[in-house]
């Protein structure tokens, strides 16, 4: 029989004793050996199987017991242990005739496991001893920070930048975990959880889309929109259309929104003219709701189209920051 090692390799984010069948049967089969105490050891003592912790280097001790026994298993800890991976590998492909190294996955980490590891993170950082800055923190005096986060997402998003967008929507995903973190010091009563939030989109996201989770019929796009909304409103039992829309966004936004909303429920209100109005404010402010009016109705994002012409004018202002001072106009000697 070819004596071999198992490096049984499981993932650290789920419940200690959650193996493979496979992985049951080397680990009842086999002597284990591993480099610590952990949930995962003592769920495995529990299931009748031998574990040894190795208290030092482990590459002597593995090929000991393969030796006796033919083969032996390493319960590899939460990081999975390469470096003693790589070392057995280096010393099987010097000695083959030692043993034979094969890797088996016990488990595996489910998508979205990371999003544990941020929690914990998190949880380490708003906690008695972590970092007095966020401990600070209140909602309110974070709010900048989560604008300025969607900003640079979004600025990555126009720029066709999938790499920042990455790492910008993990900024924003800070700003998520570090508000529900805090949520759990509010008052008995008023806490919540970031499994609260995450149970709410959840929920939300399973009523408002009965095509998918209910066997509704799935119809146009149009069809799909309309039943959203629907849903939406006996969810939210609003006094208005405009209930709900965020009037901190910025103004060109918040008009465009003002109008959507209106032209989806089938109000028709006339904006007002500039000619009518009494100050110069108000004439300007009319004037740009005139063509936000226009843009909708081409079909175009004013934000968006003032951003782009913004940004190119800035590009001139910088072109022109480079160019040599124009000389003085010679002067008439007379």
């Amino acid at each position: 029989m070819t004596a071999r090692i198992v490096l049984l390799v499981t993932s650290p984010r789920l419940p200690a004793g959650l193996l493979t069948s496979a992985a049951w049967d080397v680990v009842r089969r086999h002597p284990v050996l591993t480099g610590a105490e952990g949930e995962l050891v003592t769920a495995v003592r529990q299931a009748g199987a031998e574990v040894t912790v190795v208290d030092g280097p482990a590459t002597q001790p593995l090929l000991d017991a393969v030796a006796a026994h033919g083969t032996v298993v390493w319960l590899a800890g939460p990081a999975g242990d390469e470096a003693l991976a790589r070392e057995l590998g280096l010393r099987l492909a010097r000695q083959p005739g030692l043993a034979e190294l094969e890797l088996m996955y016990g488990s595996w980490d489910p998508p979205g496991a990371r999003l544990l590891d941020a929690v914990a993170v998190l949880d380490r950082l708003a906690s008695p001893g972590g970092d007095p800055w966020k401990r600070a923190q209140t909602h309110r005096s974070l709010a900048g920070y989560l604008l300025e986060e969607s900003y640079e997402a979004y600025d990555a998003m126009v720029e066709d930048d999938t790499d920042s967008l990455r790492e910008e929507l993990g900024d924003v995903l800070l700003q998520v975990v570090l508000h529900a973190r805090l949520a759990e010091e509010l008052p008995e009563g008023e806490r919540w959880t970031i499994d609260d939030v995450a149970g709410g989109l959840v929920d939300k996201m399973i009523r408002r889309n009965p095509h998918v989770f209910a066997g509704a019929e799935a119809g146009t796009l149009e069809e799909i929109t309309a039943n959203w909304e629907r849903i939406k409103r006996v969810e939210k039992a609003r006094d208005s259309v405009l209930d709900g829309v965020a009037l901190s966004q910025p103004a060109l936004a918040l008009a465009a929104q003002i109008l959507e909303r209106a032209t989806r429920n089938g109000i028709e209100v006339p904006p007002p003219l500039a000619a009518t109005q009494v100050d110069a404010e108000a004439r300007l402010g009319a004037s740009l709701l005139a063509t936000v009016v226009a843009a909708r109705e081409a079909g175009i994002d004013p934000e968006a189209a003032l951003r782009r012409t913004t940004l190119a004018y800035a590009q001139a202002i910088r072109a022109a920051e480079t160019q040599p001072p124009s000389p003085p106009p010679p002067v008439d000697p007379r």
